[in-house]
């Protein structure tokens, strides 16, 4: 990372929430290499998000001139359709609680990350932030997708009123080294790995994956991911939100069958069509992104899949996945 293009945010003291999750360690990494004046990064275990005072006394503790706010409580599509009433109060109160905090310590810029599940079911395609409110979100995903919007609304509105300096990104299904390989909470592409190093591990014949593959994603390199939000931080001070991805759609089908390539598995790959497939498409359009404040996606998706395929299957062992055959859901 070149400190030289961050001379603002290497002069500042910046807080991270969800410092502990996927997206957070790689940030709070590349914030560290370009020496920032001081430095957080929080979990839950940290700082209870949801009290209030909890969040004050972080704030009163830190005193950040920056937060970047990660924090969220995530799942897969069976954990958003049995538990939807928490996805949306969790999410909506840590970001309005942390909000509000930042209005009453004059925090001097607040970045917030939103969800592409926030966009309509059906929107023509590449996704437009000013279609971001034509429609009601993917059922399935529609109260972690609203909650994370109503923030948008909050920042806007305080911009207005207090003049906070407040922006929201968009980033596109994240992948990358590090994520998260637990089947009940994964990102679709760790837990198609898992799936299929069980798979090849056993020698299966077959294995099978939800929904009918049909459904696309678009996916960002989670690098790529980190860059767009330190850019956004460094340039961007306008109350739209911005897309933040590789403009690139790929069908689960086809995501499956590049990891079964890569590691060489053989089996057949079966779709369950009676699961479901989540929001039928997603691919993001870039261009505000790069207009404002030059954000491009530059790391090819086959090359960052066989970094990732790498870094996972060096984490799984037989005897760590016996607890989480196939049992679980995936989040796409």
């Amino acid at each position: 990372m070149n400190a030289s293009s961050y001379s603002y945010l290497s002069r500042k003291r910046i807080l991270v929430t969800g410092g502990t999750g996927f997206l957070g360690r790689h940030l709070t990494r590349a914030l560290a290499d370009i020496h920032s004046q001081a430095l957080w990064s929080i979990g839950r275990a940290d700082v209870n998000l949801l009290n209030s005072e909890h969040t004050k006394q972080a704030f009163r503790e830190f005193r950040p001139d920056i937060v970047f706010h990660l924090a969220a409580t995530v799942g897969g599509i069976g954990a958003n359709r049995n538990q939807p009433g928490r996805f949306f109060y969790e999410n909506l109160k840590m970001g309005i609680e942390l909000l509000e905090t930042a209005r009453e310590m004059n925090t001097e810029k607040v970045v917030v990350t939103g969800t592409v599940c926030a966009y309509p079911k059906i929107v023509p395609l590449p996704f437009k932030e000013s279609d971001l409110w034509n429609g009601y979100p993917e059922e399935t995903n529609a109260p972690y997708g609203l909650a994370k919007k109503m923030l948008l609304v909050q920042a806007q509105a305080y911009r207005e009123q207090y003049g906070m300096n407040a922006i929201y990104l968009l980033p596109a299904n994240l992948y990358g080294p590090g994520d998260h390989i637990d089947l009940q909470n994964s990102h679709v592409i760790p837990a198609l790995i898992q799936k299929i190093f069980i798979a090849k591990t056993e020698l299966r014949d077959t294995v099978v994956l939800w929904g009918s593959g049909n459904a696309t994603r678009e996916f960002l390199h989670v690098r790529d991911a980190v860059r767009g939000l330190m850019l956004a931080a460094e340039y961007y001070n306008e109350p739209a939100p911005v897309n933040i991805g590789a403009g690139v759609e790929h069908s689960i089908r086809e995501v499956a069958e590049m990891i079964a390539e890569e590691m060489n598995y053989k089996g057949e790959i079966v779709w369950n069509s009676e699961m479901p497939d989540g929001q039928p498409r997603r691919c993001l359009n870039t261009t505000l992104a790069q207009d404002k404040f030059g954000f491009k996606a530059e790391i090819d998706f086959r090359i960052g899949l066989k970094d990732t395929i790498l870094d996972i299957v060096a984490k799984l062992q037989p005897d760590k996945i016996a607890a989480h055959k196939c049992t679980a859901t995936t989040r796409a």
